[in-house]
């Protein structure tokens, strides 16, 4: 099993309770074949350049454990959920 860390943005017109079920979404996802070991909610940032007219964005970073094989699932279910504008997933070297 390697380590990760993942970066994800939501858009920040998502409301409180949904921002903390795409988050568990995502833990639950992980946790089925690997071990999340933090999860930090960074919160509102300012962007450095709009996405899809937002100036702003909330940023959630994942750190865990996976098997190579879930990257992709992780990265599929990222690309299909419309709250999310920006994401991604860098293998941490130990």
């Amino acid at each position: 099993m390697n380590k990760y860390e993942s970066v994800i943005i939501i858009n920040p017109s998502i409301e409180e309770e949904g921002i903390k079920s795409l988050i568990k979404k995502f833990t639950d996802l992980i946790n089925s074949e690997g071990t999340v070991e933090k999860v930090t909610e960074t919160g509102r940032k300012r962007l450095a350049y709009e996405i899809g007219k937002n100036k702003e964005g909330y940023y959630v970073v994942f750190n865990f454990e996976a098997k190579p094989e879930l990257i992709a699932e992780l990265e599929r279910q990222y690309r299909i959920a419309d709250e999310i504008m920006k994401f991604i997933v860098v293998r941490v070297e130990e």
